[in-house]
């Protein structure tokens, strides 16, 4: 996996990509010295997605009903 690797473009896609690591670094079928850049790319693509639940989040607080408020996902 090359280091620069672009990120997704969607937070779906980083989601699918991002349970595919962390099932095969669970699964143990990561040779030792893929588990290190697995593990670095893991850490780009959660924060890439928790970024883009962050910029929704922001934008459903500033559309509801005109006003500020914190969302509530229930």
């Amino acid at each position: 996996m090359p280091l620069t690797e672009p990120l997704p473009e969607t937070y779906e896609a980083a989601l699918s990509e991002l349970e595919r690591l962390v099932g095969a670094m669970e699964a143990g079928q990561l040779p030792l010295d893929r588990l290190l850049g697995t593990y670095r790319r893991g850490a780009e693509l959660l924060n890439f997605c928790r970024t883009r639940l962050d910029a929704v989040e922001q934008q459903v607080k500033v559309l509801e009903d005109g006003q500020l408020k914190p969302w509530n996902p229930t």
